[in-house]
């Protein structure tokens, strides 16, 4: 990681986001304009749920040894809190990876056009018959689980290289439960971007329903950090002093 700038390191980690983004929740409304009045079915749920999954094991390829490949601000600030990204990249990568989604759902209404705002652009949402305490408990268990994913697979005794499809297959499982009561949208900037665009295109964006989000995400990041770190029983420090040289590049490409 530090053959690589701090702007580079934004920048890729703004491009990564934009990609997960452009991708992922972008194929909600293709989904939804492809199907027309057809029923959602699980079929469609699958598809987006793939089409999240690629994105992440194509961005963990694409940016992990330029910034780690974080692109979620809940995963930046569980890696920080138990000291394996430094506290001071946080503030930059948090503003890279909102900025990231805001250009990627702006790419997707650039490319589906008005049609895209209609079918609500993916924004992640929860309805009344959820309600805030069921919206922050799938969130909360969600984003849980993928971060514990993250920190088990940059764990030096982890198989190395296979980082990217096992948070990438991650992503794709988690959404299945979860997608029905809150879109799944278990990362800060996969919520944020879509919501700014979709406001400013004109669709209906329940605000007061962003604090759950962001609250249940973190919390979720936060607590697997913590409870992963606590299980291994090892400091960040002795960590990379153990571990073979090989599976510590791959660690650092994924936490720096």
């Amino acid at each position: 990681m530090e053959d690589n700038s701090r702007p580079q390191r934004l920048l890729a980690e703004m491009l990564g986001t934009a990609m997960l983004v452009f991708i992922g929740v972008g194929s909600v409304p293709a989904t939804l304009i492809v199907g027309g009045d057809a029923p959602f079915t699980m079929a469609q749920l699958g598809m987006i749920s793939l089409a999240f999954a690629t994105a992440v094991v194509a961005a963990v390829h694409m940016i992990g040894h330029i910034s780690g490949c974080h692109i979620n601000p809940a995963v930046t600030l569980a890696l920080a809190a138990t000291g394996r990204t430094p506290w001071r990249e946080v503030p930059g990568y948090l503003v890279a990876q909102v900025a990231g989604a805001v250009l990627g759902s702006a790419a997707i209404v650039g490319v589906l056009g008005d049609k895209a705002i209609d079918a609500g652009l993916g924004i992640a949402q929860y309805g009344k018959d959820v309600g805030a305490g069921q919206a922050f408990t799938a969130e909360a268990i969600g984003t849980f689980l993928l971060a514990l994913v993250v920190f088990g697979a940059i764990d030096h005794r982890a198989p190395g290289g296979f980082a990217g499809v096992a948070i990438g297959l991650a992503v794709f499982a988690i959404i299945i439960p979860v997608a029905p009561a809150t879109g799944a949208s278990i990362n800060p900037a996969r919520t944020i971007g879509p919501m700014l665009v979709g406001a400013a295109g004109g669709t209906t964006v329940h605000w007061g329903q962003l604090p759950v989000y962001l609250a249940a995400e973190i919390v979720g990041a936060v607590v697997a950090g913590f409870l992963y770190t606590a299980v291994l029983n090892r400091t960040p420090e002795a960590a990379r002093a153990g571990r073979p040289a090989a599976a510590q590049a791959e660690s650092e490409a994924l936490t720096s």
